[in-house]
């Protein structure tokens, strides 16, 4: 029924060595080459006529999937994953379209990561290309197709390879040509050449790979240029992982050309950078660039020729490839954005602040109607501006981060409160404070907050030069003092509102957009409620969410319930594996009646259920974290169940869960027992 348009040029374009593929790969000739279809789903359909496999609407539903998965894989030295694929609908454009996504299940986690998704039709065979990072975990693939609407929707998968080395390398020897595409200009191109092609208007080069009229290179030629300054651009697949090192290719021009050879970095948001332009080549042969290239998020390499006058000529490119290594006399080392992070909790990390006044102290204090405790776990330490306590009326304290490259993106966030001050803006500002030029530059004031609620700042910047983050807290007057608080503060490389950033990781949970992968046995008045803001009562529940301080969590109303009567929060099934896991989330217990919160183990198979975690009566006015460490071989549920105490003032509530393998200290958590009543139940084995 479908794609038998494009049948033929898939065929003719079968990757190299079919026959012969490494684990991960198959060109489903014959067979699925070890990749099964799941049970619970829609079957791939193995096409007959042709090499693909498939999935339709003419044995399937809209909204139904296809899920395939491979035999266990290995990926010790850094891999690219390329798919080729096709998505078609009916004519018209679907309000639900067909997806494609493909995940990685490693094995030592009960959720599953996704990679990559599609969902544009196309009339042709389309190439994803993804990077793997090198890991000793074993892992699966997993192809989920999900049918959208239409009568001939349609999801076809041609080929999936998996191969040693980054995903911008190639020789341009095979057919698929690496997912490298020509920005196509109606005059000026770049073509492959080498094989059985031969142009005779320029005498072209031999290619550098094979050092033959066999191999294949790619070139541009200036033979239909009718305007100076035309441009060819010939772009590489996105990077899909953090990558920094030296980026490699061989050239060729024509000797004595008006023309510029140059090669650019572009990011999602469409951000140009010039990181190589030709100078003068050594000799009419091939010749090796050595380019520093960086990619701590996604980005294209793009290579790019310009003519500017009537003797073009022409200029060829040949064996793209990638060193994690700097270039030869290159020594330094790359940037970690982990060491401009700190949470304050030992000490203050790589920041340092003005030896002038009191300035900013790291303080930790017991939670109460006035002060909260900190962000980080409810009971550690936070930075705090002592302004209250200054009579110098104008008093100002900087603290300064450490030195942050230039030309390169970042997206600061941190959490600050705010208590005291009658007017509130400007009492807490960032500044970016240019090294060179000795500027400062503010990028971010308080305008208006809510008092004594942590609250998420999220900030993102650019600079050329070196610069340094200096967060200013200021009291104008005498009369008008109070204090600021500041945790948390993290940077990282990249814009804040980067779409992989949106997306809410796999086992985790902020409630902001929904309730997640989590279901309720009954839902009425007395059911877990998601809520933003403070709860309705007085005296008890938040005044915001631990996420931002303006989003949303799930609690409780008391006043909808009578004492001892339980709400239930189930997580979807999770998948068991051998080795620890570790469940974090914040909860909220403040009010003079406080219930029970306690957190369960259920078994597939199993009619009991594991107590892991409780908590009961009044725990703190602040957020606190839980930390519980467990083992499940087998598939589970976590229950979270909320239980009414003796009062109205006893709303309960929870926020950013997290799943993750491994033990609760590998997430470099400190925890501390919150005071009052704790049963802990850690490291328990089922």
């Amino acid at each position: 029924m479908l794609f038998r348009g494009v049948l033929l040029a898939v065929q003719a374009l079968q990757l190299v060595g079919a026959l012969d593929l490494p684990a991960g790969s198959c060109a489903f000739e014959e067979s699925t080459c070890g990749f099964d279809s799941v049970f619970e789903f829609l079957p791939w359909i193995l096409n007959e006529e042709g090499h693909y496999i498939y999935v339709d609407t003419s044995f399937a539903k809209q909204g139904e999937k296809a899920v395939l998965l491979s035999s266990d894989l290995r990926a010790e030295e850094w891999s690219c994953l390329r798919l080729v694929y096709q998505i078609t609908t009916s004519l018209g454009s679907p309000s639900e379209p067909s997806q494609l996504n493909l995940y990685v299940r490693f094995d030592d986690e009960s959720f599953d990561r996704l990679l990559w998704s599609a969902k544009e039709p196309s009339d042709s065979w389309l190439i994803a290309s993804l990077d793997l990072q090198n890991s000793s975990k074993k892992f699966k693939i997993l192809i989920e197709g999900v049918l959208g609407h239409g009568n001939t929707a349609s999801i076809a998968v041609f080929e999936i390879k998996m191969t040693t080395g980054y995903c911008i390398e190639c020789d341009f020897e095979e057919n698929h040509l690496c997912g490298f595409v020509n920005r196509w200009n109606p005059n000026v191109n770049w073509f492959v050449g080498g094989g059985s092609i031969r142009n005779s208007h320029s005498i072209l080069p031999q290619d550098h790979t094979f050092k033959s009229e066999l191999g294949h290179y790619m070139y541009v030629d200036s033979v239909y240029v009718k305007h100076y300054q035309e441009v060819a651009q010939l772009i590489s697949p996105m990077t899909t992982a953090p990558m920094s090192g030296c980026l490699l290719f061989y050239y060729q021009l024509q000797q004595g050309n008006d023309n510029v050879f140059s090669v650019y970095s572009r990011d999602a948001a469409g951000l140009y950078e010039e990181i190589w332009k030709t100078g003068n080549p050594g000799n009419a042969d091939w010749n090796l660039a050595e380019v520093e290239f960086s990619a701590p998020y996604p980005m294209e390499v793009i290579f790019e020729v310009a003519f500017n006058g009537p003797k073009g000529g022409y200029v060829a490119l040949d064996d793209i490839s990638f060193s994690p290594v700097p270039c030869q006399n290159q020594t330094e080392r790359p940037f970690s954005a982990v060491e401009a992070s700190c949470n304050f909790e030992e000490d203050l990390c790589n920041f340092y602040q003005d030896k002038e006044g009191p300035g900013w102290t790291r303080v930790k204090v017991k939670p109460n109607m006035y002060r909260a405790g900190d962000h980080t776990s409810g009971l550690g330490y936070f930075l705090m501006a002592n302004t209250k306590f200054t009579s110098q009326p104008g008093y100002i304290g900087r603290l300064y981060g450490p030195s942050l490259p230039g030309n390169l993106q970042y997206c600061l966030r941190f959490y600050y409160a705010i208590y005291g001050f009658l007017k509130m803006s400007d009492t807490l500002a960032v500044y970016i404070f240019e090294e060179n030029h000795m500027v400062q530059d503010k990028i971010w004031s308080v305008l208006e907050s809510p008092r004594g609620v942590w609250m998420q700042a999220e900030i993102t910047f650019k600079k050329p030069m070196p610069t340094k983050v200096v967060f200013m807290s200021l009291c104008k007057s005498f009369w008008d003092c109070g204090l600021v608080a500041l945790d948390d503060i993290t940077i990282e490389l990249g814009s804040c509102w980067s779409p992989e950033k949106l997306t809410t990781p796999p086992g985790e949970c902020t409630f902001e957009q929904d309730e997640c992968a989590f279901t309720q046995e009954r839902r009425n008045r007395s059911s877990w409620h998601r809520r933003r803001g403070e709860t309705p009562t007085s005296y008890t529940g938040p005044k915001g969410d631990h996420t931002t301080g303006v989003g949303y969590y799930m609690y409780i109303e008391a006043s909808h319930m009578v004492y001892g009567q339980k709400a239930r929060l189930l997580s979807r099934p999770l998948r068991g594996v051998t080795g620890k896991h570790c469940l974090t989330f914040f909860y909220h217990m403040y009010g003079a009646g406080t219930g029970l919160l306690n957190v369960y183990l259920k078994k597939e198979g199993d009619s009991e259920e594991a107590l892991l975690w409780r908590r009961r009566g009044e725990q703190s006015i602040s957020w606190l974290r839980a930390l519980i460490e467990y083992t499940c071989e087998r598939q589970h549920q976590i229950i979270v169940e909320a239980i009414r105490g003796v009062s109205i003032r006893s709303d309960i509530a929870i926020d950013d869960v997290k799943f993750q393998a491994g033990s609760c200290a590998e997430m470099e958590a400190i925890t501390q027992q919150s005071s009052g009543y704790s049963e802990d139940l850690n490291e328990i084995e089922y």
